[in-house]
């Protein structure tokens, strides 16, 4: 498994710059908002953790189709499902998963405490909207391997990963964002929406990769 991790770890540096582009995409996104919304620091900070949230969630859907995408072209993929079985296969997608995470999400969240600054979050508002990414993101890149193995055969399924996706990660930015802003609301409590969205990250880390291991051996039949 740690060989496994590592392999996917350097394949997903090496396709391309992964993490760079989303970290780009990320810095656009949340620069560009401001020019909407006007020069009005207040609302920018009052509404961050929300802009933070859209554009790292836009940013973790990006790879989301490369994740079997080297391995189904060098045949790698054909000999993981038809040598693993049901339960080894859903391991090798987490662990997939995890690899995918570490090279293009967690960038992300490296970046967002000096996107936060650029908003005019002050530290509190920085640092709770930083680690409700941590522990969120991690369940976008679980759901998402579910859609990249359904859309693994079709030509050009990019568009196909992010609209499957995109809706089944709606409740982990709204808690996420929820947490965020009630670490900064002195009548909201942060560990409930918090633990939530700690919950649902553990719940997808098990459906996630066994639906994606399901959706790979019906496409390898």
């Amino acid at each position: 498994m740690l060989a496994l991790f590592l392999r996917d770890l350097r394949l997903s540096i090496r396709a391309g710059g992964g993490g760079l582009t989303g970290v780009l995409f990320f810095l656009a996104v949340v620069a560009t908002i401001p020019f909407a919304l006007g020069p009005d620091l207040n609302l920018l900070s009052r509404i961050g953790p929300a802009i933070l949230w859209i554009g790292a969630l836009l940013a973790s859907l990006l790879g989301l189709d490369r994740l079997f995408q080297a391995d189904r072209e060098d045949g790698s993929l054909d000999i993981l499902v038809m040598s693993s079985d049901r339960h080894m296969l859903a391991l090798s997608v987490l662990i997939k998963c995890l690899a995918h995470w570490t090279a293009s999400v967690l960038p992300l969240v490296v970046a967002a405490p000096v996107l936060g600054l650029v908003l005019n979050m002050d530290a509190t508002s920085i640092g709770a909207t930083t680690l409700t990414l941590l522990v969120g993101t991690p369940a976008i890149a679980f759901v998402g391997a579910a859609g990249a193995a359904v859309a693994v055969g079709l030509p050009r399924g990019g568009l196909l990963v992010s609209v499957l996706v995109l809706p089944l990660a709606i409740p982990v930015l709204i808690f996420g964002v929820s947490a965020a802003y009630a670490a900064v609301n002195e009548p909201d409590p942060f560990l409930p929406p918090f633990l939530i969205l700690a919950a649902l990250t553990l719940f997808l880390a098990v459906v996630g990769p066994v639906a994606a291991a399901l959706a790979l051996r019906y496409s390898a039949d």
